[in-house]
């Protein structure tokens, strides 16, 4: 995730951006110099968030070592522990650590793609959460504008791709070492989590002709499957998500269009398979309220970026889940 919003912008219609020098002598003023990336603060919000990723690890952990569904009694009892007995959280450790591994390294992406094209670009920082998987994800800040559709390209798309590719060696290796829940229904479990395209594949794959929900994932495996939920959530073809960044750069008047259209589609699905899907459509919405910074140099993609935007969709279609999750009424 990332976001370009904090830098300003001259209002100035070129074909290619100006430098500083000559965007003051067409009577502007030169943009004033970044922000400090402030690396304790990053630091800072990777540890706390790798304690709350420990909370949730420690839960997955005691559920398959137990052959049982997640717990959000148990979840609860791990977040105590933060403050009354830390040490007791370390079978969280694989999820943790899987999990962060994943984010850094979609973020890294970003950032590693803003170094290239010049763009001034904060450290990954993450969001601690005590949530059911113990953050909210992590996101870089674009401090600088983006030149042009190759470099829009490249931003958006590396960040997915990057992570992707860890996602899925941790997801085979997880699915590998699960072990098979006959048992496990919707009537004895707290929380049901959906099953992505890519998970249902390795499913028939390691457990040929089992229900893939009867699989109860490695916590690695489960790390896993949080990275492709956040892959997917990303690749959304809307507004300033990567895969926003993605459309507008293969075609900008497209992406004008499916902005508004991939909202509607969340409604739908919010009203047919789960009601959060309407947060995400009012964020998308709200978004098309914000200036969309200029892109200065129009030059279509090559065939190898137009390829790999071809790639994106795949890997969204391939972590998209209508429903991700849901509590079951025995946990109320």
């Amino acid at each position: 995730m990332n976001s370009e919003n904090e830098f300003p912008l001259p209002t100035i219609a070129l074909s290619l951006a100006p430098s500083e020098s000559s965007i003051s002598s067409y009577g502007f003023q030169p943009a004033p110099l970044p922000k400090p990336r402030r690396l304790w603060l990053a630091i800072l919000l990777f540890v706390i968030t790798f304690l709350t990723c420990l909370a949730a690890g420690r839960q997955f952990a005691i559920a398959f070592a137990n052959g049982q569904a997640a717990s959000i009694d148990e979840f609860v009892v791990s977040l105590k522990l933060l403050y009354k007995d830390p040490t007791a959280l370390a079978p969280g450790f694989p999820f943790a650590i899987s999990l962060l591994f994943i984010l850094l390294v979609h973020e890294l992406g970003h950032y590693f793609a803003c170094k290239h094209h010049g763009i001034r670009a904060s450290y990954p920082y993450f969001i601690p959460a005590p949530t059911l998987i113990g953050t909210l994800g992590a996101f870089i800040l674009m401090r600088s504008p983006i030149r042009s559709r190759r470099a829009l390209f490249d931003v958006g798309a590396s960040g997915p791709l990057a992570g992707f590719a860890l996602a899925i060696p941790m997801l085979i290796y997880g699915v590998a070492h699960s072990h098979v829940a006959t048992g496990l229904t919707s009537d004895n479990a707290d929380i049901i989590f959906g099953i992505p395209l890519a998970l249902r594949l390795l499913g028939h794959w390691f457990f040929p002709g089992l229900n893939p929900v009867t699989i109860l994932l490695h916590p690695v495996g489960r790390a896993a499957w949080v990275g492709l939920f956040a892959t997917a959530l990303n690749l959304l073809p809307a507004g300033q998500l990567d895969g926003g960044h993605i459309l507008r750069s293969v075609s900008p008047r497209l992406h004008r269009y499916v902005g508004w259209l991939v909202p509607a589609i969340l409604i739908a699905l919010g009203y047919f398979q789960w009601q959060v899907w309407w947060l995400w459509a009012g964020v998308l919405l709200a978004l098309r309220f914000l200036k969309t910074p200029p892109v200065y140099d129009q030059r279509p993609l090559d065939s190898r970026r137009m390829i790999l935007a071809m790639v994106t969709f795949v890997v969204m279609i391939l972590c998209f889940m209508p429903v991700p999750l849901w509590q079951t009424p025995s946990a109320h």
